[in-house]
């Protein structure tokens, strides 16, 4: 059975792209473009692992990320968090984010990453 990614950023093409990448690897994707619907998202789909774009319309994913951390529920589930802005590294793991990939991303490296995180979770 193949793990599960719930992918969120308000980019339709990074989505496009993120679900095709991760598909053709072997993963089930899900995705939203809408902060405030990753938690019915995460109760609907449960995700292994989720991608969480920090710079969302009206909504910090840094905040959502310390929400799913904070939450018995979701505490275990891996994020990596994703950025057009560089040097967040900090502030992202201060968040709970679990690691960081700054946009555009080597999608090798990308894969590498959840990969890793999806082990050390398993």
């Amino acid at each position: 059975m193949s793990k599960k990614i719930l992918a969120v950023d308000d980019d339709p093409y990074i989505l496009d792209a993120l679900v095709e990448l991760l598909q053709y690897s072997g993963y089930d994707v899900n995705t939203t473009p809408k902060g405030d619907e990753v938690f019915n998202k995460i109760d609907e789909y449960k995700p292994d692992i989720i991608l969480l774009d920090i710079m969302l319309s009206g909504m910090d994913g840094r905040d959502i990320c310390r929400q799913i951390k904070a939450d018995k529920q979701t505490s275990g589930i891996p994020v990596i968090m994703i950025s057009a802005t560089p040097n967040l590294t900090q502030s992202v793991l201060e968040s709970g984010a679990n690691d960081f990939v700054s946009k555009p991303f080597d999608i090798f490296l990308l894969l590498d990453k959840i990969e890793q995180q999806l082990l050390k979770a398993s």
